[in-house]
């Protein structure tokens, strides 16, 4: 079980982490996969509300766990960060604040039919095949116009590091910037618990962060 306690002091480290790296105003996504519903609200108790599942069955019962209990302070925005079924995204539509993981034409309107005007990121694959989702960089700009197109609301890019170094993650990482830049994009969600200097050093203004908040993930 994760308590609030062990999470105000781990996220008092992850933000000394990011202010030596210079990203003071980064945004931390409390990554919940695996952890029970505690996780989500010692993430509210320490005063993060952006919480992000990679699993739509987690995401539901997480919310329907948090919905039985008396509301006190933040309510969680969600965030979805992982691989995008089209049969899932109708069941966790009326939940998500922002998808992170656009990576093809078919969930983009698969998400327009179910949650018109919704903020999405577009995910692209910078370890080259790792297996991590994401479109091709040469196929991002075309992805980007076909969920405008669609009604969906971009705000920026999103991306997952290679395994290994953090170092190893550095040229993705700027490919990534570049290419929101080009396309006017605001928001850089890259870097997880063992990337995030590299992530903020070139650019990122979200992280998403599991295992340096909560603890090694159970079994």
């Amino acid at each position: 079980m994760t308590s609030p306690e062990e999470v105000a002091d781990r996220l008092g480290a992850l933000q000394e982490r990011l202010a030596r790296a210079g990203g003071d105003r980064v945004k931390l996504v409390a990554v919940t996969k695996g952890f029970g519903p505690d996780s989500v609200a010692a993430a509210l108790s320490a005063g993060l509300a952006d919480v992000g599942e990679n699993y739509a069955q987690e995401l539901l019962s997480k919310a329907s766990s948090l919905s039985s209990q008396p509301a006190v302070g933040l309510q969680p925005r969600w965030h979805f960060i992982g691989r995008l079924q089209r049969n899932k995204i109708r069941k966790i539509a009326h939940l998500v604040d922002l998808w992170q993981s656009v990576d093809r034409s078919e969930a983009a309107s698969e998400i327009a039919r179910r949650a018109p005007s919704a903020a999405v990121l577009v995910q692209v694959d910078i370890a080259g095949g790792e297996g991590r989702g994401g479109c091709p960089p040469s196929e991002t700009a075309r992805l980007v116009r076909h969920c405008r197109d669609a009604g969906l609301v971009v705000v920026g890019l999103m991306a997952v590091g290679p395994p290994g170094p953090p170092e190893l993650a550095r040229s993705g990482f700027r490919l990534l910037a570049t290419q929101a830049a080009d396309l006017g994009l605001p928001e850089l969600s890259m870097g997880m618990s063992a990337d995030i200097e590299v992530a903020v050093e070139e650019g990122a203004t979200m992280v998403r962060v599991g295992t340096a908040l909560f603890g090694p993930r159970p079994r």
